[in-house]
């Protein structure tokens, strides 16, 4: 299998690092609209500017649907996802593809020190992934037809 290489610095680099997040006391309604509107999966749980937890669509499946509870009057904090796991901008893309499939996740938040730089989802490093499999090939084909430059 090939390693991928590039890290998470490069990958929110290409991506962008816009962050969709909620506050704690903000019930699990305005979660699931936020989702919705933003088109993502999950969002990041700010208190004070400080990531406090994460909360997916998975989260309200399994601890609001499932359970019978009001999206309505459910607090996102009672269904987080906390401590949250997350890389910095120095973990290269395999080692976020292993610990995303080794803790069952599909979102990592991407921290330096205390500070939230981003988010990168299983999508984020899919796509990096194809992206430098096709320069690859690029390269290979243009080495074999002698166009590679010397």
């Amino acid at each position: 299998m090939v390693k991928l290489s590039g890290t998470i610095g490069s990958v929110l680099k290409r991506k962008g690092s816009a962050i969709w997040s909620v506050a704690p006391r903000q019930t699990v309604y305005e979660a699931i609209e936020m989702m919705a509107d933003k088109a993502v999966g999950a969002l990041l749980v700010l208190s004070e500017e400080k990531l406090v937890g994460i909360i997916s669509e998975r989260d309200y499946a399994r601890k609001v649907i499932l359970k019978g509870k009001s999206s309505a009057t459910t607090l996102v904090n009672e269904i987080m996802t906390s401590p949250v796991i997350f890389v910095t901008l120095r973990h290269t893309v395999d080692e976020c593809m292993e610990v995303m499939t080794k803790n069952r996740i599909r979102h990592l938040p991407v921290m330096e020190g205390e500070k939230l730089l981003g988010i990168v989802s299983i999508r984020d490093l899919v796509q990096w992934a194809l992206s430098e499999q096709e320069e690859t090939i690029q390269h290979l084909e243009n080495y074999i037809t002698a166009k590679y430059p010397t």
